[in-house]
């Protein structure tokens, strides 16, 4: 008992590491493009930091607000003042500086207490909780398109709402569960299934995208036509953020308290069922009440209906379900807890 313990108490510093992380990734805006000319160099950098901090403000907020609430709030403006106050620091990722002009490509992180009060102290609703990490499943008419779809993806994003990571194995279809998914996505620390099924020609690209999870494969949307495939790329993380974004936004400051029995065979199926408790963004006030070998008490306050959080919670690989003795949590992956 002593040994597990101390190993839960390692993984309650290994999962603050990981959602500092994730909260990094949320908070990081990064390609901003700049160039500035000033009477030096000097003046032209801090014009270009000073221009790469409103960008990157504007993208954050709309990353992780709805469209409807920012018009109902009346737009938010961003000026150098505030994105000044909001901003943490700016990284320089490439420059060109001389003669009075710099111009660049720079990332800024931001910093979320600030963000945070900045739209509480405006009632604009916000998501900044990123939702499980996906692999996505590039399909495509033909193997060159596929090929080509495929390097337009990349390896993965971390930097938005739905991060994923690019699968590897060959294969999949539009019909792949997963039970087939499974076993690559928990390799790669997925915890679901994204299938990205590219459609149309050169110059008007779709992209049809649905979520896979054990409860079965639940379409999201198609993207509007884009003018090439880095654009496609692009509108289909939009969509994915729009989706998640409407499933998690929370318009109430109602919470409903809560606890329930966590049951699991190990530590890593424990330390996964915690981290998608403590992740959610509908949970709050998380608190373990009780451990033991096989299972735990803990409790918590949610916001919205039981529905829509045992929906949140088995998007993250977790079972929600209610007996006589009240909720029970378990894994909705495997016996093991690992997808």
């Amino acid at each position: 008992m002593i040994r597990i313990l101390f190993a839960s108490l390692f993984a309650l510093v290994a999962m603050g590491a990981s959602a500092f992380a994730d909260t990094r990734d949320v908070y990081t805006v990064s390609n901003i493009e700049v160039d500035e000319t000033a009477g030096s160099l000097i003046e032209a950098r801090e014009l270009a930091m000073a221009s790469a901090r409103v960008q990157g403000a504007r993208v954050l907020i709309d990353r992780i607000t709805l469209a409807e609430d920012r018009l109902q709030s009346g737009g938010l403006v961003v000026d150098a003042a505030l994105a000044d106050r909001l901003s943490a620091a700016v990284d320089v990722q490439e420059e060109t500086a001389g003669a009075g002009r710099y111009k660049g490509t720079l990332a800024v992180v931001y910093n979320p207490r600030m963000v945070r009060a900045h739209l509480d102290g405006l009632s604009v609703p916000y998501v900044d909780t990123q939702a499980p990490k996906g692999l996505l499943v590039p399909l495509a008419g033909s193997a060159g398109l596929d090929a080509a779809w495929r390097e337009a993806l990349g390896t993965g994003r971390d930097e938005t709402l739905s991060p994923f990571v690019t699968a590897n194995s060959p294969g999949y279809s539009a019909y792949s569960d997963w039970l087939e998914l499974s076993p690559e996505a928990g390799a790669l620390g997925a915890r679901r299934g994204i299938l990205a099924e590219l459609s149309g020609v050169d110059g008007a690209w779709q992209v049809t995208v649905s979520t896979v999870t054990a409860a079965g494969t639940e379409r999201v949307g198609t993207t509007p036509y884009a003018s090439s495939l880095e654009v496609a790329v692009d509108r289909m993380v939009a969509l994915l953020d729009e989706n998640w974004k409407e499933v998690s936004v929370i318009r109430s400051g109602e919470r409903t308290p809560a606890t329930a029995s966590v049951r699991y065979t190990s530590l890593a199926e424990w330390n996964t069922l915690r981290g998608a408790l403590a992740r959610s963004p509908l949970i709050s006030e998380f608190r373990i009440e009780a451990i033991a070998r096989d299972g735990a008490l803990v409790a918590f306050s949610y916001a919205g209906d039981p529905p829509r959080l045992q929906n949140d919670l088995l998007q993250r690989g977790v079972s929600l379900s209610e007996n006589e003795m009240g909720w029970i949590v378990r894994s909705a992956v495997s016996p093991s807890g690992e997808p």
